[in-house]
Protein backbone atom coordinates (compact mmCIF):
# COMPACT_ATOMS: atom_id res chain seq x y z
CA UNK A 1 0.00 0.00 0.00
CA UNK A 2 1.20 3.50 -0.83
CA UNK A 3 -1.22 5.25 1.51
CA UNK A 4 -2.93 3.54 4.39
CA UNK A 5 -4.54 3.83 7.80
CA UNK A 6 -3.89 1.84 10.95
CA UNK A 7 -5.69 0.64 14.04
CA UNK A 8 -4.84 -1.97 16.66
CA UNK A 9 -1.59 -2.91 14.94
CA UNK A 10 -3.33 -3.57 11.63
CA UNK A 11 -2.86 -1.68 8.38
CA UNK A 12 -5.65 -1.16 5.87
CA UNK A 13 -6.49 0.93 2.80
CA UNK A 14 -7.71 4.46 3.40
CA UNK A 15 -11.37 4.49 4.37
CA UNK A 16 -13.97 6.36 2.37
CA UNK A 17 -15.96 7.23 5.49
CA UNK A 18 -15.44 6.94 9.23
CA UNK A 19 -17.13 8.10 12.44
CA UNK A 20 -13.74 9.13 13.83
CA UNK A 21 -10.81 10.93 12.25
CA UNK A 22 -7.66 8.88 11.68
CA UNK A 23 -4.07 9.38 10.65
CA UNK A 24 -3.28 8.93 6.98
CA UNK A 25 0.12 7.30 6.37
CA UNK A 26 2.26 7.63 3.25
CA UNK A 27 4.69 4.82 2.39
CA UNK A 28 7.49 5.89 0.02
CA UNK A 29 10.15 3.18 0.18
CA UNK A 30 11.22 -0.20 1.53
CA UNK A 31 14.83 0.99 1.87
CA UNK A 32 16.35 1.71 5.27
CA UNK A 33 19.87 2.52 6.46
CA UNK A 34 19.24 0.77 9.79
CA UNK A 35 18.50 -2.91 10.34
CA UNK A 36 16.85 -3.11 13.76
CA UNK A 37 16.09 -6.72 14.81
CA UNK A 38 12.85 -5.67 16.53
CA UNK A 39 11.57 -3.75 13.49
CA UNK A 40 8.21 -4.84 12.11
CA UNK A 41 9.91 -5.21 8.74
CA UNK A 42 11.40 -8.38 10.21
CA UNK A 43 8.40 -9.57 12.22
CA UNK A 44 5.11 -8.39 10.75
CA UNK A 45 2.93 -10.95 8.97
CA UNK A 46 0.54 -9.28 6.54
CA UNK A 47 -1.90 -10.34 3.87
CA UNK A 48 -1.29 -9.30 0.29
CA UNK A 49 -4.05 -6.68 0.62
CA UNK A 50 -2.52 -5.16 3.76
CA UNK A 51 1.21 -5.37 3.08
CA UNK A 52 3.44 -2.32 3.30
CA UNK A 53 6.16 -3.97 1.24
CA UNK A 54 6.28 -2.13 -2.06
CA UNK A 55 6.88 -3.97 -5.31
CA UNK A 56 8.46 -0.72 -6.50
CA UNK A 57 8.77 2.79 -5.15
CA UNK A 58 5.82 4.99 -6.12
CA UNK A 59 6.33 8.12 -8.18
CA UNK A 60 5.31 11.50 -6.82
CA UNK A 61 2.51 11.59 -9.39
CA UNK A 62 1.18 8.24 -8.17
CA UNK A 63 1.15 9.39 -4.55
CA UNK A 64 -0.56 12.66 -5.49
CA UNK A 65 -3.23 10.73 -7.42
CA UNK A 66 -3.99 8.63 -4.35
CA UNK A 67 -4.11 11.71 -2.14
CA UNK A 68 -6.50 13.41 -4.55
CA UNK A 69 -8.98 10.55 -3.97
CA UNK A 70 -8.94 10.86 -0.16
CA UNK A 71 -11.96 11.95 1.87
CA UNK A 72 -10.10 14.55 3.93
CA UNK A 73 -13.01 14.96 6.33
CA UNK A 74 -11.88 11.78 8.13
CA UNK A 75 -8.14 12.57 8.25
CA UNK A 76 -6.60 13.91 11.48
CA UNK A 77 -2.94 13.93 10.43
CA UNK A 78 -0.71 13.02 7.48
CA UNK A 79 2.26 10.87 8.47
CA UNK A 80 5.20 9.85 6.29
CA UNK A 81 6.01 6.40 7.61
CA UNK A 82 6.21 2.95 6.08
CA UNK A 83 8.52 -0.05 6.17
CA UNK A 84 11.48 2.05 5.03
CA UNK A 85 13.18 5.34 5.94
CA UNK A 86 11.32 8.22 4.23
CA UNK A 87 14.29 10.62 4.13
CA UNK A 88 16.13 8.28 1.77
CA UNK A 89 13.73 9.72 -0.84
CA UNK A 90 14.21 13.27 0.39
CA UNK A 91 13.35 15.12 -2.82
CA UNK A 92 10.07 13.22 -3.20
CA UNK A 93 9.29 13.56 0.50
CA UNK A 94 9.69 17.34 0.46
CA UNK A 95 7.66 17.72 -2.74
CA UNK A 96 4.81 15.70 -1.26
CA UNK A 97 4.88 17.62 2.01
CA UNK A 98 4.51 20.82 -0.01
CA UNK A 99 1.60 19.23 -1.88
CA UNK A 100 -0.22 18.18 1.29
CA UNK A 101 0.15 21.68 2.74
CA UNK A 102 -1.12 23.15 -0.53
CA UNK A 103 -4.29 21.05 -0.73
CA UNK A 104 -4.96 20.64 3.01
CA UNK A 105 -3.11 23.43 4.86
CA UNK A 106 -4.99 22.90 8.14
CA UNK A 107 -4.11 19.20 8.53
CA UNK A 108 -0.93 18.59 10.55
CA UNK A 109 1.98 16.71 9.00
CA UNK A 110 4.42 14.36 10.69
CA UNK A 111 7.60 12.54 9.65
CA UNK A 112 8.64 9.32 11.41
CA UNK A 113 12.38 8.92 10.84
CA UNK A 114 15.53 7.32 12.18
CA UNK A 115 17.16 10.75 11.99
CA UNK A 116 19.98 9.70 9.67
CA UNK A 117 18.93 11.73 6.64
CA UNK A 118 21.83 14.13 7.00
CA UNK A 119 24.32 11.28 6.89
CA UNK A 120 22.44 9.78 3.95
CA UNK A 121 22.61 12.97 1.90
CA UNK A 122 25.84 14.46 3.20
CA UNK A 123 24.33 17.80 4.20
CA UNK A 124 21.99 19.46 6.66
CA UNK A 125 18.42 18.77 5.60
CA UNK A 126 16.30 20.16 8.46
CA UNK A 127 15.72 23.48 6.68
CA UNK A 128 14.03 21.58 3.84
CA UNK A 129 11.08 20.97 6.18
CA UNK A 130 10.45 24.59 7.16
CA UNK A 131 6.73 25.52 7.01
CA UNK A 132 5.71 22.12 5.60
CA UNK A 133 6.35 19.78 8.54
CA UNK A 134 4.61 20.16 11.90
CA UNK A 135 6.16 17.25 13.81
CA UNK A 136 9.27 15.15 13.36
CA UNK A 137 9.44 11.92 15.37
CA UNK A 138 12.99 10.58 15.63
CA UNK A 139 13.93 7.12 16.90
CA UNK A 140 16.41 7.64 19.75
CA UNK A 141 16.54 3.95 20.72
CA UNK A 142 19.47 4.13 23.18
CA UNK A 143 21.51 6.33 25.51
CA UNK A 144 24.97 5.68 24.01
CA UNK A 145 26.45 5.33 20.54
CA UNK A 146 27.57 1.78 21.29
CA UNK A 147 24.14 0.61 22.39
CA UNK A 148 22.51 2.45 19.51
CA UNK A 149 24.67 0.62 16.98
CA UNK A 150 24.00 -2.70 18.68
CA UNK A 151 20.25 -2.07 18.50
CA UNK A 152 20.00 -0.50 15.05
CA UNK A 153 22.90 -2.15 13.19
CA UNK A 154 23.16 1.09 11.24
CA UNK A 155 25.08 1.09 7.98
CA UNK A 156 26.78 4.29 9.19
CA UNK A 157 28.39 2.68 12.25
CA UNK A 158 29.10 4.56 15.49
CA UNK A 159 28.79 8.00 13.91
CA UNK A 160 25.06 7.41 13.43
CA UNK A 161 24.12 8.19 17.03
CA UNK A 162 25.62 11.67 17.23
CA UNK A 163 24.36 12.45 13.72
CA UNK A 164 20.82 11.55 14.79
CA UNK A 165 21.01 13.86 17.83
CA UNK A 166 22.51 16.67 15.75
CA UNK A 167 19.66 16.28 13.25
CA UNK A 168 17.18 16.67 16.12
CA UNK A 169 18.94 19.88 17.17
CA UNK A 170 18.81 21.17 13.60
CA UNK A 171 15.09 20.38 13.36
CA UNK A 172 14.29 22.54 16.39
CA UNK A 173 14.98 25.62 14.24
CA UNK A 174 12.52 24.65 11.50
CA UNK A 175 9.95 22.14 12.81
CA UNK A 176 7.53 23.16 15.60
CA UNK A 177 7.47 19.76 17.35
CA UNK A 178 10.58 17.59 17.68
CA UNK A 179 9.91 14.28 19.44
CA UNK A 180 12.42 11.57 20.28
CA UNK A 181 11.16 8.01 20.77
CA UNK A 182 12.19 4.78 22.42
CA UNK A 183 10.29 1.49 22.32
CA UNK A 184 8.89 -0.03 25.49
CA UNK A 185 10.05 -3.62 26.20
CA UNK A 186 12.86 -3.19 23.66
CA UNK A 187 14.50 -0.46 25.75
CA UNK A 188 15.14 -1.42 29.42
CA UNK A 189 13.70 0.93 32.11
CA UNK A 190 17.14 2.11 33.21
CA UNK A 191 18.01 2.96 29.59
CA UNK A 192 14.76 4.88 29.22
CA UNK A 193 15.71 6.98 32.25
CA UNK A 194 19.04 7.83 30.64
CA UNK A 195 17.25 8.73 27.43
CA UNK A 196 14.96 11.05 29.39
CA UNK A 197 18.04 12.82 30.74
CA UNK A 198 19.55 13.17 27.26
CA UNK A 199 16.33 14.71 25.94
CA UNK A 200 15.94 17.02 28.93
CA UNK A 201 19.46 18.35 28.42
CA UNK A 202 18.60 19.19 24.81
CA UNK A 203 15.08 20.46 25.50
CA UNK A 204 13.58 17.61 23.45
CA UNK A 205 10.40 15.66 24.13
CA UNK A 206 10.74 11.91 24.73
CA UNK A 207 7.92 9.52 23.91
CA UNK A 208 7.95 5.87 24.96
CA UNK A 209 6.27 3.96 22.15
CA UNK A 210 4.37 0.77 22.95
CA UNK A 211 5.99 -2.35 21.55
CA UNK A 212 4.08 -4.01 18.71
CA UNK A 213 4.93 -7.64 18.09
CA UNK A 214 2.41 -8.70 15.50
Amino acid sequence: MIIYMTEGGKYFPVLKNSDTKRGLYINLTNRCNNNCPFCLREKKVMTAEQTLWLEREPTVAEVKAELDAVNWQIVSEVVFCGFGEPTIRLEELVELLHYVKKIQPEIPTRLNTNGLGELEHGREIAADFEKILDTVSISLNAATAEKYLQITRSTFGLQAYDAMLIFAEHCKKFVPNVVMTVVDKVTPPEEIELCKKICAERNLTLRVRPYEDS
